[in-house]
């Protein structure tokens, strides 16, 4: 498939380099859809998408330039730009994205010289997520779960309704669809801001960080527990934990999450809990933690071995979400 400028007229006004990486994108699509059909993989039907469903244009090595506050992009001119941060180094591609809400973005590819590796603490740190904390470590600290999406439901609930209402086709309409994606990429702008500033913190401050290696597909299969585990988003935290804790001289290590909950930290004998069960008693050795500090030890234990002192009692500090969110905060400006 080859986009003709001949046979339509209306691409006249687009890049020819542009069109050239749309067809490479979908051509890359359709092998990868190819590949997972010849491993057994389900693949459904290919279907017509629509206009208007396409949101990136990749302006691939040439054909762009950024003049101060203007984006100046080949048969499309001149464009005020909000530069977030200072570009460093030499400018390779620029990829526009358009959001639902009609907010358009550029990501500015750079090839740059490798940043040097931060000093290495030489700590370690373990880490059960959870639904009624994000998580918590084997430092003591507890990070509530901010629950966005919950604290959400209700504005997008009437937006929706709103939508409904309206006559499709009509001006009312579109504005009450661009209010409900505001309020969607609201939310998920909130929560990727605190991901990537908690995984940040915990990039910086230690070189080994032992994780479960979470099934999160079976996980929320669980109909109570599903829209709170999606809400967090472990899978993604881990991600970003990963590749920040590399580009720190770091490392992130999974663990298998079989019997963090139910052992013993201090004994490593089992003691069965139910899920409502919020402590951990051990009736072998007398031992009393919060259950998820008790988690996160044995995950600290599977990876580096159990230490002959117990495990410390202490009070848990909890951390209040907006604590995370607010700029200046310790984990704000935590290196990462």
């Amino acid at each position: 498939m080859e986009l003709k400028k001949t046979e339509k007229p209306e691409l006249k006004k687009v890049h020819s380099k542009v069109l050239q990486m749309v067809n490479y994108q979908l051509w890359s699509n359709i092998e990868a859809l190819s590949r997972l059909k010849q491993k057994g993989k389900k693949i459904g039907k290919l279907r017509f998408k629509g206009a208007g469903w396409f949101k990136t244009l990749n302006y691939n090595q040439s054909d762009f330039r950024i003049e101060g506050k203007k984006l100046i992009l080949s048969k499309v001119g001149e464009i005020p730009i909000k530069v977030h941060r200072p570009i460093k180094g030499t400018i390779k591609g620029i990829i526009i994205k358009r959001e639902k809400s009609g907010r358009l973005f550029a990501s500015v590819q750079v090839e740059n010289e490798p940043q040097p590796l931060l000093p290495s603490t030489g700590k370690a740190v373990g880490i059960d997520v959870g639904v009624k904390h994000f998580l918590t470590d084997t430092e003591g600290r507890q990070f509530e779960n901010p629950r966005f999406y919950e604290k959400t439901l209700e504005r997008i609930g009437i937006l929706q309704r709103k939508l409904s209402k309206k006559r499709k086709g009509s001006e009312n309409r579109e504005k009450a669809r661009v209010r409900l994606a505001c309020a969607y990429e609201r939310l998920v702008n909130q929560r990727n801001d605190f991901l990537h500033k908690l995984s940040r913190f915990y990039a910086s401050h230690y070189t080994i960080i032992l994780v479960e290696d979470l099934r999160i597909q079976n996980l929320v299969r669980n109909r109570n527990l599903a829209q709170k585990i999606l809400d967090a988003s472990w899978g993604k935290f881990f991600q970003l934990l990963s590749y920040k804790a590399e580009s720190a001289g770091g490392i992130v290590v999974k663990k298998n999450p079989g019997g963090t909950t139910q052992d013993c930290s201090n004994c490593g004998r089992k003691v069965p809990k139910t899920l409502g069960e919020r402590i951990h008693r051990c009736p072998y050795c007398g031992v009393e933690l919060d259950r998820d500090y008790n988690a996160s030890l044995n995950i600290l234990y599977a990876g580096l071995g159990r230490p002959e002192e117990p495990a410390e009692t202490r009070p848990l500090q909890v951390i209040p979400a907006s604590l995370i969110i607010e700029a200046g905060s310790p984990f704000a400006t935590a290196r990462g």
